[in-house]
């Protein structure tokens, strides 16, 4: 197979680029290594500058169609006292809010649009095994697919094949490790019409337990302490339930849904970043490039800013049939990587460490920064538009043929 374009990975960042460039004429073959985008405790948050991207492209009215829920407000608990943090009805963007939506959703919905283009192929059921090369330059992929192995030549080759890339180590790039000193537990509980509305997260007793709101179920995060999940298993579920209720008192009696430690998933958390985001024939975007913390919902968000932006690198010299510059889509990239990077990073490394091994005098603190959050309204727009928009949104420059 012989295309101008070839990525590995199907996720956002992928099915976004993918789009794009097959909206402008581009030939384009998307790799997605399973047989559909059902998959539990992906992320499910829609920024408002992705949702601007969707805006842009004409779509947002059949976007909103699909079921999903919206959030303008965010609180937390610390303490049993709520603790109003994020605003998001001011933030400069055509749709105020965040939208809740499972990711398969998302995903295909853009297939379905990716696909009324003839320069868009997405072959499920077909994994990146690694790049074919000629002398320095990366000329393709090899992937497996159902059939078996397949070549596929490429001018060039995108890995956005997530955190656990499989280009990425094909290349060899080196990687800087920022560590973290948490993972995250992820568990779904069901949800009632009297359950009360989104609350950001459960702070108590030196535990972190963060709730998403879906239609008919909660979707959860129990933030723990690095390598500690063996322990946690240790001490068994029916002790692990009575710690998700006294988080939140409110699902008390529905932790019984987790059955066993099947219904939990362990997400090992991970802060890394490419040094160098590229070689010749060949450019990583998204968590195959830097490795996002789970810290505010903003991996997809980066993800599809990082598609977004090599589309509009991308673009004009592929048309040309020129080398298109790749280490432009890092320059680009870097400054809003870094510094989301060192939020995150000082979030939890600072806030959320802290948290985890306060002795119960701390924990019985009043959170200073939140009160302030509580008293003085306008504060509550600055985390809305870090989380909301971000530090460089991207806006689409391609042509749609």
């Amino acid at each position: 197979m012989n295309v101008k374009v070839a990525i590995a990975g199907g996720g956002p960042a992928g099915m976004v680029l993918g789009f794009l460039l097959a909206r402008a004429g581009i030939e384009v073959a998307v790799l997605e290594k399973h047989a559909d985008f059902l998959r539990d405790f992906r992320g499910d948050t829609i920024h408002p500058s992705t949702l601007d991207i969707i805006w842009e492209l004409g779509l947002l009215d059949a976007f909103l169609a699909l079921p999903h829920s919206e959030i303008t407000q965010f609180s937390g608990v610390v303490n049993d006292r709520v603790y109003p943090f994020v605003d998001l009805s001011h933030v400069p963007t055509h749709c105020k809010f965040l939208a809740f939506m499972p990711q398969w959703d998302f995903l295909n919905f853009l297939a379905e649009r990716g696909r009324s283009y003839s320069a868009f192929h997405l072959l499920m059921e077909t994994e990146a095994v690694e790049t074919l090369n000629e002398g320095a330059k990366v000329t393709g992929v090899r992937a497996r697919g159902a059939q078996g192995e397949i070549e596929i030549r490429a001018d060039l080759t995108v890995g956005a094949d997530g955190r656990h890339s499989t280009l990425r180590s094909s290349a060899r790039l080196p990687v800087k490790d920022f560590g973290a000193p948490i993972d995250v537990l992820w568990l779904r509980l069901p949800r009632e019409p009297s359950d009360p509305g989104q609350v950001f997260g459960y702070i108590k007793q030196g535990k972190i337990f963060v709730m998403l709101m879906r239609d008919t179920y909660w979707q959860c995060a129990y933030v723990i302490p690095k390598g500690s999940f063996a322990a946690i298993q240790a001490r068994g579920i029916e002790a692990f339930r009575s710690g998700v209720a006294q988080q939140a008192p409110f699902v008390a009696d529905r932790v019984g849904a987790l059955r066993s430690w099947d219904d939990v998933k362990l997400l090992t958390v991970q802060v890394d970043r490419l040094e160098k985001w590229y070689r010749e024939g060949l450019l990583f975007i998204g968590d195959a490039a830097h490795a996002m913390s789970p810290i505010g919902g903003v991996g997809i968000n980066l993800a599809v800013q990082d598609a977004v932006a090599a589309a509009n690198i991308l673009y004009p010299a592929l048309s040309a049939r020129r080398a298109p510059d790749l280490a432009a889509v890092q320059r680009r990239r870097t400054f809003p990587t870094v510094m989301t990077q060192n939020m995150q990073l000082l979030i939890q490394n600072t806030f959320m460490s802290r948290i985890l091994r306060a002795d119960t005098q701390e924990q019985a603190k009043r959170p200073l920064f939140l009160e302030a959050f509580k008293h003085f309204p306008l504060l509550r727009r600055v985390p809305a538009r870090l989380i909301g928009v971000g530090f460089r949104p991207e806006h689409v420059r391609t042509p749609a043929v």
